[in-house]
């Protein structure tokens, strides 16, 4: 391991408390840094992220991929888990906590506000940032492409009416530029930059992959850092200046989080698939596709407004908490077939 990579949770650390702390002193830099965006997806955010999955893109072997016809459990677990349990016990959790156990510390109108923001991040599976857990596990990057590709095909079609019937209302304005733009954006062009590197830079030489991967894979963690600097520095000042409210959002999310998890795992168990597939489909339904869960949420509710205040505090849990989840699989592959 790097020193990047053994160090891990300790510069993750630092990397939250120093976006907190710049996004409280400089937060015209980071309204600047927000204004750098297209279709409400933020380019600088882009980069760092593209940063951290194309190493794993170029680890991608095409040719592969209908080779896993014959291994479905992997891609059903995480159909089940993203599209029937996820959704439900987000919903759940948000009216539980909200309209129950929080109901002497917020009003009424605030709770469905961030009942509604559970609710779109519940209904958006991760597309981008699961390559990067992915590769940390050292998960089988075909599976996990073709995971995301069959997720972000159904998500085209089943984000809106699941989210209506979620949010009890008749239609839902998705924003499509957003999503399309995330899907090229995280997706197409990375796999297609990694698709010409493997093929034409390495000519498919496992020696040069090896090397290739090597030499980037510090950039990986770096861009990961990064990624948290920025996340946590635009919201720097509701942090401090609301901490209480942001703990109290938090509650739920970290519970769903961290359930969804370990079902999945459960079953991932029972199902006895291999560390390489179980992991990033552990994963999958873990993390969220947090950048339509915030444009949505702007777009119905307002920059402003509860339901968007709710997804960002989605994107403040998940990374963190996704590196102990990272550090969890690792630490128990063990209880794994090895086999790929």
């Amino acid at each position: 391991m790097g020193f990047f990579e053994k160090y891990l949770s300790i510069w993750v650390t630092l990397s939250i408390a120093l976006g907190t702390l710049l996004g409280y002193l400089l937060p015209g830099l980071f309204d600047f840094i927000a204004t750098l965006e297209y279709q409400k997806v933020n380019l600088v955010i882009a980069l760092f992220i593209w940063i951290m999955i194309f190493p794993m893109m170029v680890n991608i072997d095409l040719s592969k991929i209908l080779e896993y016809r014959s291994s479905p459990k992997g891609l059903l677990l995480t159909l089940v888990i993203n599209w029937i349990v996820k959704p439900f016990t987000m919903a759940m959790l948000g009216i539980l906590f909200f309209e129950v156990f929080f109901v002497d510390f917020i009003s009424i109108e605030d709770s469905k506000q961030y009942i509604a923001g559970m609710i779109l991040l519940g209904v958006a599976p991760c597309t981008a940032m699961v390559f990067v857990w992915s590769t940390l596990t050292r998960g089988d990057p075909n599976y996990t492409l073709l995971q995301v590709s069959i997720n972000d095909i159904i998500l085209v079609f089943a984000f809106a009416p699941i989210a209506a019937l979620y949010l009890g209302v008749t239609s839902i304005e998705v924003p499509w530029d957003t999503l399309i733009i995330s899907v090229i954006l995280y997706v197409i062009i990375p796999l297609t930059f990694g698709y010409v590197t493997r093929k034409f830079l390495l000519n498919e030489n496992l020696d040069k992959l090896n090397k290739f991967n090597k030499k980037l894979k510090p950039f990986v963690v770096q861009g990961l850092l990064l990624t948290v600097i920025l996340l946590f520095g635009f919201q720097g000042e509701k942090i401090i200046n609301s901490p209480f409210l942001i703990f109290l959002i938090a509650i739920p999310l970290l519970i769903q989080t961290y359930g969804i998890f370990f079902l999945a795992y459960f079953f991932a168990y029972i199902l006895k698939l291999p560390h390489r597939i179980a992991a990033p489909a552990c994963l999958i339904g873990t993390s969220n596709f947090f950048e339509l869960a915030v444009a949505v949420a702007i777009g119905m509710f307002g920059i402003n407004s509860g339901a968007a205040l709710a997804t960002v505090v989605g994107v403040l849990v998940e990374v963190p908490v996704m590196l102990s989840l990272v550090y969890f699989i690792n630490k128990t592959s063990s209880k794994f077939s090895a086999e790929s």
